[in-house]
């Protein structure tokens, strides 16, 4: 882990949830909130951190299952596919709005949102909900066009990959309609093409991506 561990208070119940930190060498430009896959505060929410870290923000990823279970990971074979799906299932998102708030008044500002996976679409939710989001990106959210009467406030970017198998192509063309003015873009990629390990890891394709998702906060300062 290239990240250090902290705790921040969530408004709703009250509750201190984990969260990796990590903070950059020189002055910051800002700071970012990074959101969870389905399989909690793993590497590669920490690689993420570290990563925009490296760019100059500030970055925090806030452990939204913890409730669930302290420090919650699960693995990525079907026992642990399943214990995400569950935890999923039990976390309602007025909890997951609070959470992310508490992340985003912790930081300096401005304070940028993105996720990958359930995280993408916990980033949607945060664009439109949270307050003080200067501009979100969200990775490869399948839940997404389930959430499209949740209005962005914030400007918003989205990524997905061509050959995802776990989200439709119509559930893409659903979000491009319901965002119009966001930029959406298909990459020759399946599903979890940032996560360094995964069977569908790009490294073209994520590098792209990320560097499309530091242009568009630099434009949003």
């Amino acid at each position: 882990m290239q990240c250090e561990r902290t705790t921040i208070t969530s408004r709703i119940d009250g509750y201190a949830l984990n969260a990796l930190t990590k903070q950059p060498k020189s002055a910051t430009t800002g700071s970012v909130v990074v959101l969870q896959e389905v399989f909690g505060l793993t590497e590669h929410i920490d690689e993420m951190c570290a990563l925009f870290a490296g760019a100059g923000y500030a970055a925090m990823a806030p452990g939204l299952f913890d409730r669930i279970e302290n420090d919650f990971q699960a693995s990525m074979d079907t026992p642990g596919l399943e214990k995400a799906r569950d935890a999923v299932v039990a976390t309602p998102w007025p909890q997951v709005i609070s959470d992310i708030q508490a992340a985003i008044d912790t930081l300096p500002k401005p304070v940028y949102v993105t996720g990958f996976c359930y995280g993408g679409t916990a980033a949607w939710m945060a664009a439109a909900q949270c307050e003080g989001v200067s501009a979100a990106t969200c990775f490869y959210g399948r839940l997404i066009a389930d959430l499209t009467d949740n209005t962005p406030k914030a400007p918003v970017m989205l990524h997905y990959g061509a050959a995802d198998a776990s989200i439709p192509v119509e559930n893409v063309e659903k979000v491009r309609l319901a965002a119009p003015q966001s930029p959406l873009y298909l990459y020759d990629a399946g599903h979890g093409f940032c996560r360094a390990g995964s069977h569908d890891f790009n490294a073209a394709a994520r590098d792209l991506a990320l560097t499309r998702t530091l242009d568009w906060f630099a434009r949003w300062r």
